[in-house]
């Protein structure tokens, strides 16, 4: 492993991507908690919110929500419409600068604090990645997340727990190892977790906390992204092994 942390703060630029969707509603409180967190991770470090197709002034109310010395550390991409989670983290994971990088969502069921646990470890693996300690969903969202998990972890032999909990912290070297990103879906995730055991990247787990969403749109747990992620199981490894064929071969 090529990037070593001694101690915190991380050396360096942390960056850290947050995919919205009508979220303006959470954007004071969530950039409060990162003005607050983020120095405490890294010497630098930039917000990257990737504004996915709002109409409800999300990016504004971020912008307005931070403080002036924090204005200049927001960086914000905006698609014109709705792209989906997979679309806007891939985006936002491009986007960055920092030679450490973060993601999480922006819906305040994580708490942005929860990495500076997980951040004291990225001198131990690649991919530090949380999994929630108790979820704060609807059964019937944690049943669907559960049998997703039983499906990626035959199909693809990824043996961690919760999979798709959004909250991640990498080296830029294993970001770089891993690029390009090729899923449009949830199984982003899935792809991080195949492409570290197939480069055999080292991953560590612990837990983080996960708190009922009080604003905002849902968006997770529908039918319809849950079934394109569902297929897009069935393609994502070919579809990773063409994007790795060396120039020139078929």
């Amino acid at each position: 492993m090529s990037n070593t942390v001694k101690q915190l703060p991380l050396p360096g630029m942390l960056s850290l991507v947050m995919p919205a969707h009508n979220e303006a509603p959470n954007m004071a409180e969530l950039m409060t908690v990162a003005a607050r967190v983020l120095p405490q991770l890294a010497e630098r470090y930039e917000i990257v919110l990737v504004d996915d197709g709002s109409t409800d002034g999300t990016a504004k109310a971020a912008m307005d929500a931070l403080p002036d010395s924090f204005k200049d550390c927001l960086h914000v991409i905006t698609h014109a419409q709705k792209s989906g989670y997979g679309i806007s983290v891939g985006d936002g994971l491009r986007a960055t600068k920092g030679g450490w990088i973060a993601f999480c969502d922006s819906d305040l069921q994580f708490d942005l604090s929860d990495f500076l646990g997980l951040a004291v470890h990225l001198g131990e693996a690649d991919l530090v990645t949380g999994y929630r300690r108790k979820r704060a969903d609807h059964w019937k969202r944690s049943v669907t997340s559960h049998t997703y998990n039983f499906v990626v972890q035959i199909l693809y032999q990824v043996r961690f727990k919760d999979i798709d909990c959004a909250m991640k912290i990498m080296s830029r070297s294993f970001l770089d190892a891993i690029s390009p990103i090729v899923s449009r879906s949830a199984t982003i995730n899935v792809e991080m977790y195949f492409k570290a055991r197939r480069l055999k990247r080292r991953v560590l787990q612990f837990p983080v906390g996960h708190y009922h969403r009080t604003a905002g749109e849902r968006s997770g747990g529908k039918l319809r992204p849950i079934i394109r992620a569902i297929k897009e199981l069935t393609v994502l490894r070919s579809r990773i092994n063409a994007s790795q064929a060396p120039a020139g071969r078929p």
